[in-house]
């Protein structure tokens, strides 16, 4: 075993080896600087850009699909192709009942272009009809009071809940307004509950800042939509896939509204676990690519330290040979060159460990500023991940010494002095 002794002596020797040719040892350094450098900033952006859209599909069921009705394309039991068809309110219990693997199977329905006013002030909204179940798909993320509840429906309130610009530009950001009401066709609505949806995020049927949600019978009642649908939404329970649940959702539509089973364009389907999934994938594949990056770039700033220790050692034979000539042991040439080597790594590592924590925290800075009301996003890097990349170091440290420490410990004094 390699005995470890480090004196003041040992520290000058190896701070006089490497200021010896400062241009050489700087440019060396370099590689591993930026190596480490590319990698830690890769890094921390990258998580990121995850945790940014991680906050952008917030409250969203990430086990979620999504089916519309579609112009037919075959005729069947007397149909001609080409029929407007449209999922009724007794198809969710329908489906309900047949898809055992679907854990939420709620319906909603969509209105656009209306115009809420609240006095003088005015806000052009959406309309969305749902039941409670649907905060289970697509939570709204409550800055202020409650969701549409089971009373709701029954009763045919008139309340709502509504999104953050209508907040904005018919109330104040500051003020809650829960409690107050609006009107939207000449009929009021009563504030219950503010969504604290951004814009940006995931949302099915329109953009959530702008969005009236308010209870299906309501709106139901107030343009007459009769039992319409225009979005049947589903989760599929744990261990189920939500492509096995739409199949048997579609084939269950299919059946009770006479359209043809291998009618590939009547039913539309979202599968937003497929895309989940995918991003899943993609972040996975990033993550692969910026270690790639980092560590050939690191690889490539190892081999040139080892490189230079190669000549360093070259160009200090006649001084092993001395030192062999007086008493050192093999042991004592191996360390004094691989210490050498993981000092320069080392050093140049851990300054590119520092600049890169100080970017990404500037980055985390900024982004706070630049965003105030938006979800807090980290771009830094854990402890950990710094640990693991000082341990990395001082690994890559020593096997870029090893090669040119094994040529130091086999030159014999006789030798050294010949070449002299």
């Amino acid at each position: 075993m390699i005995p470890i002794r480090i004196d003041r002596d040992q520290w000058g020797e190896i701070t006089e080896s490497l200021l010896r040719n400062k241009t050489r040892a700087f440019l060396t350094a370099f590689g591993i600087f930026w190596g480490i450098f590319m990698l830690l900033l890769l890094m921390g952006g990258g998580k990121g850009m995850e945790d940014l859209l991680s906050s952008n599909f917030a409250g969203f069921a990430t086990n979620s699909g999504f089916m519309f009705s579609q112009q037919t394309s075959k005729p069947y039991q007397g149909f001609r192709k080409g029929r407007w068809w449209s999922i009724q309110v007794p198809d969710v219990e329908r489906v309900r009942h047949a898809v055992p693997e679907a854990d939420v199977v709620t319906p909603t329905v969509r209105i656009w272009g209306r115009t809420a006013l609240n006095e003088s002030k005015s806000c052009n909204v959406s309309i969305c009809g749902q039941f409670p179940e649907y905060d289970r798909v697509d939570n709204p993320k409550l800055v202020y009071g409650r969701g549409i509840n089971e009373v709701d429906i029954a009763q045919r309130r008139k309340v709502c809940v509504i999104g953050s610009r209508i907040h904005q530009e018919l109330f104040s950001l500051t003020e809650n307004p829960c409690g107050k009401s609006f009107q939207i066709d000449g009929i009021y609505y009563t504030v219950v509950g503010v969504s604290g949806k951004t814009e940006g995020g995931m949302s099915i049927g329109g953009n959530a800042t702008t969005t009236v949600l308010m209870p299906y019978t309501t709106l139901q009642q107030a343009y007459n939509i009769g039992s319409r649908v225009d979005i049947l939404c589903l989760t599929a329970r744990e261990g189920y896939d939500m492509k096995q649940v739409q199949a048997k959702a579609e084939a269950v539509l299919k059946r009770a509204h006479r359209i043809h089973p291998d009618d590939k364009q009547a039913v539309n389907m979202v599968n937003a676990e497929a895309m989940f999934s995918m991003m899943d994938e993609l972040f996975g594949g990033i993550s692969i690519l910026v270690w790639m990056i980092g560590v050939g770039t690191l690889l490539s700033g190892v081999i040139g330290v080892s490189n230079i220790m190669v000549v360093t050692v070259k160009e200090r034979t006649t001084e092993i040979g001395i030192r062999r000539a007086i008493g050192a042991t093999p042991a004592d040439i191996i360390f004094m060159v691989m210490s050498e080597s993981v000092v320069l790594t080392l050093l140049a590592g851990m300054s590119g460990i520092t600049m890169a924590v100080l970017l990404l925290h500037g980055g985390d800075v900024v982004y706070s500023q630049v965003n105030p009301d938006a979800a807090p996003i980290s771009f830094q890097i854990t402890f950990s991940t710094a640990l693991v990349a000082a341990g990395t170091l001082s690994v890559l440290g020593v096997l870029a010494g090893l090669a040119p420490a094994y040529r130091a410990m086999r030159i014999k004094p006789v030798d050294a002095m010949r070449e002299e």
